[in-house]
């Protein structure tokens, strides 16, 4: 089941079909223990027309957080990126340790869409999209779907000093998440793909593809560490971290256009402003 975001209501979509969720908000369907309930009732009353390409960001009050260095891949980018500043030995331990990399991403009203404009930052050189499997958590914990992430990210802000990590990661347009929550009682597989294509005038410059399959840390241990002292009455978003990172002469350009497909949850399409 997709639960999609609209200017009116929450849409779920069950075997092709697009029923409303009514007199409930999205934020209150987000954190409820027993959404799934809700949406099975929904699902019984009549159809109606709608239109996915027409749904927003699956996000209102919910706040966006991220895992880092949960991928082998990243562990070595993070690495090489930043060996002249010396944060090296540091990723080598976040990989390593018990402890994961958390971090702020970004409210939810600043979240971007399906087909919206992100943003690299004016004072950075060297930026990157992020394709991310994105845990979707109700308010006491419990992983209740998944949808796409993209983490934009500054790779030589954050190259210069491990600490400016929140200037690399967050700012105007940093972080995109879409098209619909794939809502499941059961964990996501494995084996699922995550791949990104990203196309500049109409050709594609980057690739790449990797699966859950590579991910260190399972999504039980992310949200079981994110919600460690931390509350989320309104329910809140997990990117678990990627495994797909371009070469490092790669950097995105002003209308790039960025495509994250996963198994199971569709497409991510967004440009660079």
């Amino acid at each position: 089941m997709k639960l999609y975001r609209t200017t009116e209501s929450a849409v779920i979509e069950y075997q092709s079909r697009f029923h409303r969720i009514p007199d409930i908000s999205w934020d209150d369907l987000i954190c409820l223990p027993d959404i799934f309930d809700v949406v099975r009732r929904a699902i019984e009353g009549p159809p109606i027309s709608f239109a996915p390409s027409t749904a927003l960001a699956p996000i209102v009050g919910q706040e966006v957080w991220a895992a880092g260095v949960t991928y082998y891949r990243s562990r070595d980018a993070r690495i090489e990126e930043s060996k002249d500043a010396g944060g090296s030995t540091f990723y080598d331990r976040v990989y390593s340790a018990e402890r994961p990399e958390l971090f702020f991403k970004s409210a939810g009203w600043r979240v971007i869409g399906p087909g919206g404009a992100v943003r690299v930052r004016s004072d950075a050189t060297w930026s990157v999209p992020e394709p991310e499997v994105t845990l979707v958590i109700n308010s006491v914990g419990q992983i209740i779907g998944y949808t796409i992430g993209n983490d934009m990210s500054s790779r030589d802000i954050e190259a210069e000093n491990p600490l400016y990590l929140p200037q690399a990661k967050v700012y105007d347009g940093s972080c995109a998440l879409g098209p619909a929550v794939f809502l499941s009682e059961t964990p996501i597989e494995k084996t699922t793909k995550i791949a990104i294509t990203i196309v500049r005038e109409g050709q594609s410059v980057f690739s790449g593809s990797t699966s859950l399959a590579e991910l260190k840390r399972s999504p039980e241990q992310l949200v079981a560490c994110l919600f460690s002292n931390l509350s989320f009455p309104k329910g809140v978003f997990l990117m678990t971290g990627t495994g797909i990172v371009p070469a490092d002469d790669f950097t995105l350009n002003s209308g790039d256009v960025m495509n994250i497909s996963i198994d199971g949850l569709g497409t991510l399409s967004n440009f660079v402003a």
